[in-house]
């Protein structure tokens, strides 16, 4: 199934979910464990979410295809991992499902981290760094046409790579990417700055920001 654009996903008007990072993302308020569970078993009717997560009071919901069809610029077909119309529709009838039962859900507070590497020689340390996260190689590449390092289980942050000159001088390496709801980023960005950050880059906001600390080193409050 055909993956969705950015402009795609924004026209079906899904006000209680949040495109972060690949996939579709949700949270909604629940006043104990027998509302959870009634939830739970609720959606289980209409469809089954890629990830579940519940603690104090929320249910946190991923979406996400894992045959979503990316086509490259020569027409070729990859099967990656991202939205598709099946999860569109999903997020619909799982709106519909939270609504009947008089949830809310509180999309501005839900955060989703990866970890990004910058090197020139992704392809050849990806591997290593796919074991030592996941305990194998599988991870490599799982889901993207790149050198990405995705655990099926979701036990760890996505690690990709990105990709820079070589270079002698010791910079910083890794950084991270905090994805928020796109009405929040300036709140995000703001607390970051109060607490003794700057921003470095706004010049692609609001897709991404990058802000320091005062050591220098550096993350992106990214929004879709």
């Amino acid at each position: 199934m055909d993956m969705l654009t950015g402009e795609q996903i924004a026209a079906e008007g899904l006000k209680d979910w949040r495109k972060l990072g690949q996939g579709l993302h949700a949270r909604f308020a629940t006043k104990d464990f027998p509302a959870t569970v009634r939830f739970l078993a609720a959606i289980a009717d209409v469809g089954e979410p890629a990830r579940v997560t519940t603690g104090g009071g929320f249910v946190d919901l991923k979406l996400i295809s894992d045959d979503a069809v990316y086509r490259d610029d020569e027409g070729r077909e990859h099967r990656v991992e991202w939205v598709t119309r099946r999860d569109a529709d999903l997020a619909q009838k799982i709106s519909a499902v939270a609504a009947e039962q008089g949830l809310t859900a509180d999309p501005a507070s839900i955060t989703t981290i990866e970890l990004a590497l910058d090197t020139a020689h992704a392809k050849a340390i990806a591997p290593m760094w796919a074991a030592l996260l996941t305990g194998g190689t599988e991870a490599h590449g799982r889901g993207t046409i790149g050198d990405d390092v995705r655990d099926a289980l979701g036990r760890v942050p996505i690690l990709w790579f990105q990709d820079t000159d070589e270079h002698e001088t010791p910079r910083q390496r890794f950084h991270l990417d905090v994805w928020v709801a796109p009405e929040v980023a300036g709140q995000r960005i703001a607390a970051a700055v109060a607490a003794g950050g700057t921003v470095v880059d706004d010049s692609h906001a609001p897709s991404f920001t990058v802000i320091a600390d005062r050591d220098g080193n550096r993350a992106c409050v990214c929004t879709a």
